[in-house]
């Protein structure tokens, strides 16, 4: 398989070395993407280096993780406008072993031959003397060299800290220990890392004379200008404590069709003749959404579970679909709270419910939902209201049993107007 090839009709390819292509031709070849342990958890933007790495894979090569415990200490200036915060040590701890739990999902680390593996930079690093470091490493790549990187001089400008100038040659020395302890050729990323990854190429044929590659994916746009993987409430996460597997469904399904094109070659593994099908058969009946759903379906199950794909399911039918209350019940609590956000609502005492409440004191005085009683009789009347998704008519009681999670009320009247009701 030419992995090469592979990725560049998928639009992964932005820059690559020369003979890079005739390497991973030539012989099964070890590839490192190095990541940024800063969080407890990866976003979607990591899986572009993560599907690099799969494909790595795929073509029957060894894929190899960096997890920067050393790096990121010190902080990458690529794509950032001012200093990084910098972490301590055991909040890296935690924050890598995390990363390396979600890793788990999409490499094979107990494949017979060429696993994938995972390295942590800090533990040569913290072997390593300044002094030494500055003499036998930094000898080799000049300041001239250092400050024409895009990276560096975007910020001179504004001022930058010797920790931040340092980076560059910190990771290109991370391509030098792998190449020549772990005999890594390759070493892939995203299009900002262009820079740091060929002073590892330049520091491995400066050092030793050898010869090094390196492939870069661009880094995903929105066809409307938007930046991809934010959202109005921050990063899309793959953690489902962070972003829950409802809100990365929703994610991936409300795409426009221009960036699901895309998206759908970037982020599956879906042939070239599958995805030609998929998109023949959306352009028939585009308003069905046919590619958006089979994206967001093919990504939610990776990244999480089909269990979880099909109660995201259940939870984007909860308001516009043919829910009821035992599919609201099944849906977590942090998935509710995601469906209703932005829907009026109100609170009220838990102990207002233990005797049991008529749903017109329901409807209009404890929550302010209809404007009168007598504007709830007409709508119980009018069968037009219902509890928790059930139509209920004006002798219902309400009761603590019917608090979801023991909190909450779904009020509804007609097929869009919602409330929620929560017990405190």
């Amino acid at each position: 398989m030419n992995v090469v090839k592979e990725l560049e009709w998928r639009g992964l390819v932005h820059d690559v070395t020369p003979g890079t292509e005739e390497q991973l031709l030539k012989e099964k070849t070890k590839g490192y993407v190095g990541f940024d342990p800063t969080a407890d958890s990866l976003h979607i933007g990591n899986l572009v280096p993560i599907t690099l790495l799969v494909h790595l894979q795929k073509a029957g090569h060894q894929p190899i993780v960096l997890v920067g415990g050393a790096t990121g200490m010190v902080g990458d200036p690529s794509g950032k406008s001012q200093e990084r915060n910098l972490l301590d040590k055991d909040t890296l701890e935690h924050n890598i072993a995390c990363q390396k739990k979600q890793l788990k999902k999409f490499l094979d680390f107990d494949k017979a031959e060429n696993p994938a593996l995972i390295v942590n930079n800090y533990d040569w690093f913290a072997e390593i003397n300044f002094l030494d470091f500055i003499r036998d490493i930094g000898k080799h790549i000049t300041v001239n060299y250092m400050t024409a990187k895009d990276s560096v001089k975007n910020r001179l400008e504004n001022g930058m800290s010797f920790t931040e100038f340092s980076y560059q040659l910190v990771q290109g020395y991370d391509f030098y220990h792998l190449y020549k302890n772990m005999d890594c050729k390759l070493q892939m990323g995203g299009s900002d890392q262009w820079g740091n990854i060929v002073t590892g190429t330049e520091l491995i044929r400066r050092m030793v004379g050898g010869t090094a590659f390196a492939l870069t994916a661009p880094l995903v746009r929105k066809a409307d200008g938007g930046k991809f993987g934010k959202t109005e409430s921050g990063n899309v996460w793959l953690d489902p404590s962070r972003t829950s597997p409802y809100k990365f469904y929703q994610f991936w399904i409300n795409s426009s069709d221009e960036d699901a094109e895309n998206y759908v070659k970037v982020f599956t593994f879906r042939t070239q003749e599958e995805i030609t099908a998929l998109l023949e058969e959306h352009n028939k009946a585009p308003h069905a959404r046919l590619l958006q759903k089979e994206l967001a379906k093919d990504i939610t199950i990776r990244v999480h579970s089909d269990e979880d794909y099909n109660r995201a399911i259940e939870a984007s039918d909860l308001l516009f679909g043919k829910a009821n209350k035992v599919s609201l019940e099944r849906i977590s609590e942090m998935d509710l709270l995601s469906i209703v956000e932005g829907i009026p609502g109100a609170e009220l005492s838990k102990s207002e419910f233990a005797q049991g409440v008529g749903i017109i004191d329901v409807l209009s005085a404890k929550s302010g939902f209809l404007k009168s009683n007598g504007d709830a009789r007409r709508a119980l009347k009018e069968n037009s209201i219902s509890l928790n998704k059930e139509k209920v008519n004006d002798t219902y009681q309400v009761t603590e049993s019917d608090l979801i999670y023991g909190k909450y009320l779904l009020l509804q009247r007609g097929k869009k107007n919602y409330f929620l009701l929560k017990a405190i």
